[in-house]
């Protein structure tokens, strides 16, 4: 569904992605996980248009995608929830979720999304008519999830979901994160929270100074040794010899 090919991308003189590449299947829950610096949310931004990548191909669905415009990469059938949650906090709960629906013509069809972003998060509903600023940083999560459903997507790109969450809160958005994979939409998750990321993925990347370095089905990955030193706080690190 999803596929990426030597990519790079510079930030001046520096280059943030160094031939990085991965693919996603139809229906996968995959997670990219590494330290903070490490290429992740630069991988999302690139996929979305928001970075130029100075090498490399990008294709979705078998169309080349880098070099699109962001908007129209959306239409295709990708939408991101981005790090930090980006809500507007001055409009409503309602006007935030609609915000995410602007370029839709099928209203009746929108009704049905609403209806789900809201079994989803029923806070949500309770509270549709609250400013966005007014919520608390977990419901400011919920409705930046729900924003980027209102775009009907195929593909979900998350970054950092359970950032400055509480724990209990943590749980719920990962529960809601595999419903949405149940109801048919692809997933592509960057997390920090390692272990929560590889329970609930089939497959995983990890990602090191720009490069990735492994990847696996996700249940392999919790069982690397370098993986559980590293970013499951196992023991001391111990660095892998980098994948081809």
């Amino acid at each position: 569904m999803l596929k990426l090919d030597g990519v790079r991308v510079r930030y001046g003189y520096v280059e943030a992605l160094k031939g990085i590449s991965l693919f996603i299947e139809e229906g996968e829950i995959v997670a990219l996980i590494g330290a903070n610096g490490a290429g992740k949310s630069t991988t999302l931004r690139a996929i979305c248009g928001l970075v130029p990548i100075s090498e490399g191909r990008m294709e979705f669905d078998g169309r080349r995608i880098d070099g699109l415009p962001p908007h129209r990469i959306v239409r295709l059938g990708i939408s991101q929830v981005p790090e930090g949650r980006r809500i507007f906090p001055r409009l409503t709960v309602l006007e935030n979720l609609m915000m995410g629906a602007y370029f839709r013509k099928d209203r009746d069809r929108v009704k049905e999304d609403l209806d789900f972003v809201f079994s989803l998060f029923p806070i949500l509903a309770q509270r549709r008519n609250q400013k966005g600023g007014t919520l608390s940083g977990g419901e400011q999560q919920m409705l930046a999830i729900g924003r980027a459903l209102m775009a009907r997507p195929r593909m979900l790109l998350l970054d950092e979901p359970s950032l400055g969450l509480a724990p209990n809160l943590v749980l719920r958005t990962f529960d809601a994160i595999k419903r949405i994979n149940e109801a048919g939409v692809t997933i592509f998750l960057v997390e920090q929270n390692a272990y929560m990321a590889l329970e609930i993925s089939n497959r995983g990347y990890v990602i090191e100074n720009g490069r990735i370095i492994l990847s696996d089905f996700s249940e392999n990955l919790m069982g690397n040794e370098f993986v559980k030193r590293a970013y499951l706080g196992e023991g001391p690190e111990v660095r892998p010899q980098r994948t081809a």
